[in-house]
C-alpha cells in the first residue's frame, strides 16, 4: 500500500496514528518523521515532477 494514502487516512482522521504506523510497517518515533515529512504530501508530490527542458 502507498505510504501517502495510509498518512493521508490518518491525517483525514480515518486511521489513529496506531494503526498507520501498523499498515506502514514502522514504530511510532518514524511515524512521526513521515507524517512530518512534506515529500509525503500532495504539495510534496509536485516537488518530484520533473520540468521539461523546453517549457
Amino acid at each position: 500500500m502507498d505510504k501517502r494514502k495510509v498518512i493521508a487516512a490518518y491525517r483525514r482522521g480515518f486511521i489513529s496514528i496506531q494503526e498507520c504506523a501498523q499498515i506502514i510497517g514502522v514504530d511510532s518515533g518514524q511515524m512521526t518523521r513521515l507524517v512530518n515529512d512534506p515529500m509525503l504530501t500532495n504539495d510534496g508530490a509536485s516537488l518530484l515532477e520533473k520540468k521539461s527542458v523546453n517549457s
